[in-house]
């Protein structure tokens, strides 16, 4: 019997599906019947929740609403073995190196890949220009250019649009080992900063967060003694 499959609802309920499945797949369909049984069990969360999963339940067997009397044998509902796809999940997927990928992540990408012909192409240009990227690949960076102008993805479109207009900063970025990252890192560290200080940061506040506390972090001892005295032009600054 093929199993059906549905999305989660609730935390509160995960530790309660087993036992919740068996009885629905036993003729137990009566949302507050199963509600009054799970309360004995120790479930602190709401009926609401437990009428909501029932519902999933009917829909994923082809139930209308209300329906507790099936005159012939349903197929058994299952839980799904990986989660769903949500927009976030889906480009970590697309983006992640296939080496690290699981099996079960790549029968995901498989399946999505072949839902709609936007949705692979989308894919397919995605994971070239991460790879262009990764490897460092300058001479792919016009071909996946005249690729992107001639696709259907609108927002791959735009985002060539992006890259034409800084095209000298795009091909030093594939070709040279260097990046701005570490720098960019930095200012965001210290914008952070700044924000979280925010009408209350006076110049010595400032000064002791970011000159003096990594230079009193370095000074101290790996036995734990006292930190070095800070020079006098720390002090000064």
């Amino acid at each position: 019997m093929q199993a059906l499959r549905f999305h989660n609802l609730n935390g509160y309920l995960n530790p309660y599906k087993p036992y919740l499945l068996e009885r629905w797949n036993a003729g137990y369909s009566n949302a507050m019947r199963l509600f009054r049984d799970l309360r004995q069990r120790g479930y602190a969360g709401g009926y609401g929740v437990v009428a909501a999963y029932a519902r999933r339940l009917r829909q994923a067997q082809g139930l209308p609403p209300g329906h507790r009397c099936p005159r012939q044998p349903l197929s058994a509902v299952a839980e799904p073995l990986c989660s769903p796809l949500t927009p976030r999940r889906a480009s970590w997927l697309v983006l992640r190196r296939e080496t690290k990928r699981t099996e079960v992540e790549a029968q995901q990408l498989t399946q999505l890949h072949a839902q709609d012909p936007e949705v692979a192409e989308a894919i397919d240009l995605a994971q070239d220009f991460t790879q262009m990227v990764r490897q460092r690949q300058p001479e792919s960076l016009d071909p996946w250019l005249q690729r992107v102008s001639t696709s259907t993805v609108e927002a791959l479109q735009r985002f060539a649009k992006g890259l034409y207009e800084d095209y000298d900063a795009i091909k030093a970025g594939v070709t040279l080992p260097w990046s701005s990252s570490p720098l960019e890192g930095h200012i965001n560290r210290l914008k952070m900063v700044k924000r979280q200080m925010f009408g209350r940061a006076h110049l010595d506040l400032l000064s002791r967060r970011f000159l003096r506390a990594p230079r009193e972090r370095q000074a101290q001892a790996p036995d734990g003694c006292a930190p070095a005295p800070v020079p006098a032009e720390a002090e000064a600054a």
